[in-house]
């Protein structure tokens, strides 16, 4: 059995739970057999290696810990965990990947290994980076990882000339959809999004709208003139709204939305469309790690030419729309293809007719 591939499986379980912490998985072997094992519990809680070594009681002493991240060795919201490990009596420890924290960043494998402790890393190291990649550049560079996602025509449209863009993609595809929503920190859409689509912005999976043990995204509406009316369903679900605006809001604006639950914040903008590197640097303000762009193609856009964008998810039917109508991506775009955006670490998957094109946006 691979040990680390039970472990990645187990932090999977907390994405979407834990921000702003990584999402960790850690399983204890002893004889060849597991004796405890956990991942990371929601802010405050406890994390991974906690809960296996508590999961295994006296079995903790001499055994091997797989663990997805390098073990804490600072006090946050809890103990380090380089701490219990060595307290528990464990021999050996493999660490997926390094902490990119610089308050950990190799220092607790050194922790470790000066106690005695067999350290080895970076077994299954590409999977337990992309679990946790938001996190990586959240807590190197201070701002959120952004995900642009979009489903389009084979024309390259996300809607027909009068508006209509119920579905382009098939439902295998808006279910994969809904488990990306389960993973972000937040759900941003411009304000045509909601005045097109009437969106509800929420995540059905993980016990989404209806359940109880997926708190809903955060949603963010970008909103240069102020046109997103009250009635719209984003401020009938249950979550937190917040409503980016380009202008000073008007006389009792503010206590209006906030009887709906949303708060608005006022961004700068140039010409009714709002800046959004101070927009990003806000959210991470608020420990918002991950946003997942869901149109429309004004803002990603926007995004694309302010160089926002870390990753994209491309939903491609198989159907020609043609004539005058959205486009995925707008805004200014590339005078000329050798400064077009590229993607690297492309791969394609298949939602019955539909195909998935994901891929990180290359640095230039």
């Amino acid at each position: 059995m691979d040990f680390m591939e039970q472990a990645i499986a187990l932090a999977k379980l907390a994405q979407g739970n834990v921000t702003p912490n990584p999402a960790v998985g850690a399983v204890l072997v002893k004889n060849g057999v597991v004796v405890g094992q956990g991942f990371t519990q929601p802010p405050g809680g406890q994390h991974a290696e906690i809960v296996a070594i508590e999961q295994a009681g006296a079995d903790a002493s001499g055994s091997t810990l797989y663990v997805t991240l390098e073990p804490c060795c600072h006090f946050g919201r809890t103990p380090p965990c380089t701490r219990a490990i060595i307290s528990a009596g464990i021999k050996d420890v493999h660490a997926s990947m390094i902490d990119p924290n610089p308050a950990v960043a190799g220092k607790g494998i050194t922790e470790l290994e000066d106690s005695g402790i067999k350290v080895t890393f970076g077994e299954h190291q590409e999977q337990s980076l992309q679990i946790n990649e938001a996190y990586a550049k959240y807590i190197v560079t201070g701002m959120p990882f952004v995900t642009a996602k979009f489903a389009m025509s084979l024309d390259g449209k996300i809607a027909t000339r009068t508006g209509d863009s119920k579905w382009i993609s098939n439902a295998e595809s808006r279910q994969f959809a809904h488990s990306l929503r389960h993973t972000s920190d937040a759900i941003m859409a411009g304000v045509n999004t909601v005045l097109a689509d009437d969106p509800h912005l929420t995540t059905r999976s993980g016990g989404g709208r209806g359940g109880t043990t997926k708190k809903q995204p955060i949603r963010i509406i970008i909103d240069g003139k102020g046109r997103t009316p009250q009635g719209a369903r984003i401020f009938h679900e249950t979550g937190k709204t917040i409503l980016v605006l380009g202008r000073p809001p008007a006389a009792g604006e503010k206590d209006a939305f906030s009887k709906l639950g949303a708060e608005i914040i006022e961004m700068p903008s140039v010409n009714g469309i709002i800046e959004m590197k101070p927009v990003l640097k806000m959210l991470a303000e608020r420990e918002i790690t991950s946003v997942l762009v869901e149109g429309g193609g004004i803002l990603v856009g926007s995004l694309f030419d302010q160089e926002l964008v870390d990753r994209v998810f491309a939903f491609i039917s198989p159907i020609i729309i043609g004539g005058e109508a959205s486009m995925a991506v707008a805004g200014r775009g590339a005078d000329k293809l050798s400064d077009a955006h590229r993607l690297e670490r492309v791969t394609t998957t298949r939602f019955g007719e539909d195909i998935l094109i994901s891929g990180y946006v290359a640095s230039r």
